[in-house]
């Protein structure tokens, strides 16, 4: 039900899954086990798999903590994205990769659900997606340091409340990866 004309595919959109982003994330391998899984289920039913690589100061281009993370492979085939911001579309070619490939919906999957997650997530619907946001294939640190709730509890407020995001001509919500339907039935 996207209201982007002529862009009736999904595509899976894997978000900052890299070395430096997810080292002491919560339930790191769970969450990377279940984004695998989903990339495995994307290549097979002829999905686009999309990533998205962030870079700065701290995850400087080429270096390991920048690095996508070994259990996951970008195929040669497949858009990789590089951001400098939290929203994914911030000054990128993402727009422009999934315009090129039809795509009007998207499956959203990766790190930091309190960070690049949300701001993707929201800035997908502002431009006219649908955006599903995976229950269980996004992570945090945990910033309970400087005030915020336990990595837990962040995770699950993020998956209450996108499952509840509405606009008009538009769904947003929230799948466990066992359930994802790229074809948008479910």
């Amino acid at each position: 039900m996207t209201t982007l004309a002529n862009r009736p595919k999904a595509a899976l959109l894997v978000i900052d899954v890299q070395n430096g982003v997810v080292a002491r994330a919560h339930e790191r391998d769970a969450v990377v086990a279940n984004v695998g899984s989903l990339v495995e289920k994307a290549r097979r039913e002829q999905v686009p798999v999309v990533w998205v690589q962030h870079s700065d100061e701290q995850l400087v281009r080429g270096s390991d903590p920048w690095r996508i993370v070994a259990e996951l492979t970008p195929g040669h085939a497949e858009p990789l994205v590089e951001k400098h911001y939290g929203d994914a579309f911030e000054d990128t070619s993402l727009e422009r990769v999934l315009a090129g490939l039809g795509v009007g919906r998207l499956v959203v999957v990766g790190a930091q659900t309190d960070a690049c997650i949300r701001s993707t997530l929201h800035g997908a619907f502002v431009r006219g997606y649908d955006a599903t946001l995976v229950s269980d294939a996004h992570t945090t640190e945990d910033h309970t340091a400087w005030g915020a709730p336990p990595p837990d509890q962040v995770i699950a407020h993020t998956n209450l409340y996108w499952t509840y995001q509405t606009a008009p001509g538009r769904p947003a919500g929230t799948v466990e990866t066992k359930a994802v339907d790229f074809s948008g039935r479910s």
